[in-house]
């Protein structure tokens, strides 16, 4: 894995964890020479997890929409920051750099990326790993409705399975570098776009 795309907040929410876990993937990824793909702020878990892996000597690429430059206060600090249109043009310009994506914890923003990035690689547009780090248990309520999707017919168990969980970085990031995707579901699923 050259690079790893991690969705998170640009706020640093209200445990103490979240950050200490943002920053510890940040110097996890830059100790083993994978560089970041993020939203490109310096503030919340998005600039804890940059200064994290530029502290270290870390590869940081920044993706943000011109609308967010002020609200997410775009960090000045990395090697290069991509000033897109939209938050789609965000999401593909992301999805093109990275060889797979983790969300951190994060509100509408960062579930929007997880689930989209997630839901490319069901139909065979990437064939990347997803992983969530599931820091202090913030994704179990996710994980049990993906659950209820899986028991009720509208996930296949293949997808679950594919996706990645861990509770700590270096795991994480371990299975994220093994990872095989699972066979294509629909005969004649278009080939990897790069998206």
């Amino acid at each position: 894995m050259r690079r790893l795309c991690v969705f998170c907040a640009s706020s640093p929410g209200r445990d103490a964890r979240y950050r200490e876990a943002a920053q510890e993937l940040g110097r996890l990824l830059a100790a083993r020479g994978i560089g970041l793909v993020y939203g490109g702020a310096r503030v919340g878990l998005m600039g804890a997890l940059a200064d994290a892996a530029l502290q270290v000597g870390g590869d940081v690429i920044g993706v943000i929409p011109r609308a967010l430059m002020d609200r997410e206060i775009a960090h000045a600090g990395l090697r290069e920051l991509r000033v897109v249109g939209s938050m789609h043009a965000r999401k593909a310009e992301m999805a093109g750099l990275a060889d797979g994506f983790v969300a951190l914890p994060g509100g509408s923003g960062t579930l929007d990326e997880f689930f989209e990035m997630w839901t490319w690689g069901q139909l065979g547009l990437h064939h990347k790993p997803v992983g969530l780090l599931d820091v202090g248990g913030f994704f179990r309520p996710l994980l049990a409705l993906i659950d209820r999707m899986v028991a009720d017919g509208f996930l296949d168990e293949a997808y679950r399975q594919a996706l990645i969980i861990e509770d700590d970085a270096a795991s994480l990031v371990r299975r994220l570098d093994a990872y095989v995707p699972p066979p294509p579901k629909w005969p004649g699923a278009p080939p990897e776009s790069g998206a």
